[in-house]
C-alpha cells in the first residue's frame, strides 16, 4: 500500500522535528510519498531559518494520507489561528493516521481529536499544552503514545523514535531495525522510557 505523508509546515517550525522523521520515511519510497504542505503553500521558513517550498493540501481519495504535525515556536502563535486549526481538523478527517512530534500535539489538542485519548507532549513546555486540551488523557512520561490511529511523541528527537515505532506497527520491527541501522542511529525502542519527564517536572 501506497501512503502520502502530508508533512505540515508553518512558520517557525522545528527543523528536526520534521527531517528527523522525514528521513526514515525517506527510505521506504515506495510506500511513503512524502508531501509538504502549508495553509497557503510556497515558502515556508523554520525557527532555523531553513527554507522549504510546500504544497497546498488537495484532497485525493486514491490514495491513504497521513498527516504529520511538528511542533515548534510557532504552535505558540497558531493554536490561537481558528483558521488553521479548523485547517488541521478537515485534514485529519481525511487521514488514515495522524502523527504529531513535539509541541504538534498542542495543534491537535486544538482541534479537539484527542478529546478522550491518551497523548504526549514536549516536557520542557508540558504545562503549556496540557492547556491546549483539557479533555485530552495526557501522559507525563513517554517517550511517545499511540491510540488508535493517532501518535504524539515527546520533544524533537523523541519523532525518530515515534516514526520508527510506526514503522514497526505498520510493517514489522525488523523493518524499524533496518531503517535504524542504515541512519546509524540507536533507536530507543521503548516508548514508555522518558527521562525528560524527570527533568522538567
Amino acid at each position: 500500500m501506497m501512503y502520502r505523508v502530508d508533512i505540515l509546515l508553518f512558520d517557525k517550525f522545528e527543523t528536526l522535528d520534521v527531517f528527523g522523521p522525514v528521513e526514515i520515511f525517506g527510505r521506504l519510497p515506495d510506500v511513503f510519498k512524502l508531501n509538504f504542505i502549508s495553509f497557503n503553500g510556497g515558502i515556508v521558513e523554520s525557527s532555523q531559518n531553513v527554507r522549504v517550498d510546500t504544497n497546498l493540501y488537495k484532497s485525493e481519495n486514491d490514495i491513504e494520507k497521513i498527516l504529520f504535525v511538528p511542533g515548534g515556536n510557532g504552535t505558540r502563535e497558531k493554536v490561537n489561528d481558528n483558521n488553521f486549526v479548523d485547517f488541521i481538523k478537515n485534514i485529519s478527517n481525511q487521514s488514515k493516521y495522524i502523527i504529531s512530534v513535539c509541541t504538534g500535539s498542542a495543534l491537535l489538542a486544538k482541534t479537539e481529536i484527542l478529546d478522550g485519548k491518551r497523548a504526549t507532549t514536549n516536557k520542557r513546555a508540558f504545562n503549556w499544552v496540557i492547556g491546549q486540551g483539557k479533555d485530552v488523557l495526557w501522559v507525563r512520561e513517554a517517550r511517545w503514545v499511540k491510540d488508535g490511529n493517532i501518535y504524539t511523541s515527546s520533544g524533537v528527537s523523541a519523532g525518530i523514535d515515534m516514526t520508527l515505532g510506526f514503522i514497526a506497527d505498520l510493517m514489522g520491527k525488523e523493518k524499524a531495525i533496518d531503517i535504524s541501522k542504515s541512519i546509524e542511529y540507536i533507536w530507543n525502542e521503548n516508548s514508555t522510557y522518558d527521562p525528560f519527564s524527570k527533568m522538567y517536572k
